[in-house]
């Protein structure tokens, strides 16, 4: 009888602290629980209606891909084996392309692709601001998602640089957005009747190919100043057609802006935000400057062609180490959180036959990693 009381005691006193582990852990999942309710009204109680970054509990963050283009997306067999290097879980896909066309197995040779387009577009037209709503759309859409903490923006004829670890490692490092952002003196597109809501010290010129941080996104998407001044007075100059006559003389004294090019900048300028920002851009541009009977002296991004897309090519944008602003007198010597790295990630414009060249030669599977 003794014997048989010993070997039961050992096992109460298991049974018990089984108890206690569980009751423990059924509370801390209950309090989570609550605290995850809390954020997420919120969240939706406010006019922002996006979770809040501590909403999000024992999951791995994410980078959203946000592909602008025009219609369907030439390079989606490059961005397919890009995706398919990395773990689904990591990463989100939305694309703006034009209202009604849907990417399926019909229009589009990326599974990874289909559905992918945002339910609510606009029509784009270049040097309009509907290129910034639709900026703004995208980026709205992925806010949605609470993993999302990294946001790239990119064009149709972009292309990695590196594999999926080693672009996310190396944005998830930094905790600043990525925002090609200058002042040029030059400059002739900053209208004076923006003066009363943009001061002229804070109108700012960049590539539209901008990476951002969360709390950045959520700015971009909730401005309510800036870009109704943008819409108002920041518009394209209309070619000039001389089949108008007199019209068309009127047109060319019309004030020109792109708004594209100054939007972000500029309201990350006007925000106090610039000393939260790496200010340059992570998407690599050659730009030449043409001449036309329309268009003098314009600077337009070099497409890069098969011929042009060698291992060479690839090895000299990625060992760019720093970016020269010629109007700032200032070098930008790239860094990642305080550390020396290369300037870009990406890079653009590609044709659909480089990008075949490029997979051809292997480089998808060839990206340096990062740890």
């Amino acid at each position: 009888m003794t014997k048989k009381a010993q070997t039961l005691k050992p096992r109460r006193h298991l049974l018990f602290w089984c108890w206690c582990l569980m009751i423990l852990l059924s509370i801390v999942l209950c309090f989570v629980g609550f605290l995850r309710i809390q954020y997420y009204s919120k969240s939706t109680g406010s006019d922002s209606h996006f979770f809040d970054v501590d909403s999000i509990v024992f999951f791995k963050p994410k980078i959203a891909f946000l592909f602008l283009i025009r219609r369907n997306l030439p390079l989606d067999f490059l961005w397919q084996r890009f995706f398919e290097y990395a773990e689904s879980p990591d990463f989100s896909i939305y694309v703006h392309t034009e209202p009604g066309f849907v990417l399926n197995e019909s229009t589009t040779e990326a599974p990874l692709f289909y559905d992918r387009q945002l339910k609510s577009s606009v029509k784009v037209a270049w040097g309009e601001a509907s290129m910034i709503e639709a900026e703004r759309l995208l980026f709205q859409e992925a806010l949605k998602d609470p993993l999302n903490q990294r946001f790239v923006l990119l064009s149709d004829s972009c292309i990695p640089l590196y594999n999926f670890s080693y672009i996310y490692n190396y944005l998830m490092r930094s905790p600043r957005s990525f925002v090609d952002s200058f002042l040029d003196m030059r400059d002739t597109q900053y209208n004076s009747l923006m003066a009363e809501i943009i001061s002229k010290d804070k109108w700012r010129k960049g590539s539209q190919w901008i990476t951002l941080i969360r709390e950045h996104a959520e700015v971009v998407v909730l401005d309510a100043v800036i870009f109704p001044v943008f819409k108002k007075y920041c518009k394209r100059r209309p070619p000039v057609d001389t089949g108008l006559g007199m019209q068309n003389l009127i047109q060319q004294k019309q004030h020109n802006c792109i708004p594209d090019e100054h939007y972000v900048p500029t309201l990350f300028a006007m925000s106090g935000l610039e000393s939260e920002l790496e200010r340059r851009t992570v998407t690599y541009s050659m730009w030449n400057q043409s001449t036309s009977k329309t268009e003098t002296q314009t600077w337009h991004p070099f497409t890069f062609s098969f011929t042009d897309s060698t291992p060479q090519l690839i090895k000299q944008i990625r060992d760019i180490e720093r970016v020269n602003y010629k109007t700032e007198l200032r070098t930008e010597v790239c860094k990642n959180n305080s550390t020396f790295a290369p300037c870009f990630l990406f890079a653009r414009k590609f044709s659909s036959s480089a990008a075949a060249r490029i997979m051809s030669h292997g480089l998808l599977e060839n990206f340096p990693m990062i740890n």
